[in-house]
């Protein structure tokens, strides 16, 4: 088993780095409130004291962070995972960012004499404990290789896309669906209930449906009632979508529904509901029929995730 550095423990984070404890991997990392690390201490985690640290303690680092800033605030500086790559590493950025900023960050690892892929994943927490995660990669393939075994830890399948960027494209264009979905969805569910059918009937009938995907299957109560901790928050989906806009402005592609959809997550915020589930688009488009939502009451089963 090999060593490996790790930095970001947010929601996602963290379940990554207990299933690298579980199949024996001896992890370092580092994350911005350091009690999240050392809640993992008794799994056997070294905790880093920086990025750099996190970084310098064998051939493979994995990043996990919310966007292209973090992204930039973790690499660079004195105490930076830049400054802490020995030549021959291999950094896997797990991140959903611009895919100029990833191919960016490659050309600096790369003067370093190390290598970067972008590795971003499909899932949730949920997903990452269930050992279900899938990822793409983007970028050399024999870095791919040597740190094959760490990814394989964490999730199920690995995609090679081509040269760096091109799995942080996919997963940008993957995920501008997650919102056009939840818009479409709301819409169908606020409809019928309109219409004079009970909210919750309108939820069963959808998910006995052809209409009903995996993401909707496990989000669709979220209109009944809205979880206590966010799978993916308004904040982090319109980021999401905003890099799908900026890409499709990039290479003449127009996204109609997804401009929609970001629109109303802009109203989401406004609403005070930035920091729910992005699903609040419902609650969002209730109050503007005149209907109020009912996603106030938590579920407390539910747990956050980065999709």
């Amino acid at each position: 088993m090999g060593a490996v550095g790790f930095v970001g423990l947010g929601a996602m984070g963290t379940p990554m780095v207990k299933r690298l404890l579980a199949a024996g991997h001896a992890v370092t990392a580092y994350n911005r409130t350091r009690a999240k690390a050392e809640a993992l201490a008794p799994l056997g985690l070294r905790v880093a004291g920086s990025p750099r640290e996190a970084a310098a303690v064998g051939d493979a680092i994995l990043t996990m962070v919310t966007d292209s800033e973090a992204l930039r605030r973790i690499a660079d500086g004195p105490d930076g995972i830049l400054a802490g790559l020995e030549p021959g590493a291999v950094w896997a950025d797990m991140s959903t960012v611009s895919p100029a900023v990833s191919r960016a960050m490659g050309a600096e690892v790369a003067a370093r004499g190390a290598a970067f892929l972008d590795a971003p994943v499909s899932g949730s927490a949920v997903t990452v404990e269930q050992g279900k995660l899938a990822y793409l990669v983007g970028g050399d393939p024999a870095a791919l290789e040597r740190i094959r075994p760490y990814l394989l830890a964490i999730g199920a399948s690995i995609t090679h896309m081509g040269p760096l960027g091109m799995a942080v494209t996919m997963k940008v264009a993957l995920n501008l669906g997650i919102g056009v979905q939840l818009t479409a969805y709301a819409e169908t569910v606020l409809l019928a209930e309109k219409a004079g059918i009970s909210r919750e009937r309108a939820v069963e009938a959808f998910l006995r449906s052809v209409l009903a995907s995996p993401m909707l299957q496990y989000r669709s109560s979220f209109v009944l009632a809205s979880p206590a901790e966010p799978l993916f928050d308004c904040v982090m989906m319109q980021k999401d979508l905003g890099l799908a806009m900026e890409l499709g402005h990039a290479v003449g592609v127009p996204l109609p529904t997804t401009a929609i959809a970001h629109e109303l997550l802009t109203a989401a915020r406004a609403m005070g509901l930035g920091d729910r589930d992005c699903a609040a688009v419902f609650d969002v488009l209730a109050r503007l029929s005149g209907r109020r939502g009912r996603v106030g009451e938590p579920q407390p089963q539910a747990r956050r995730a980065d999709t």
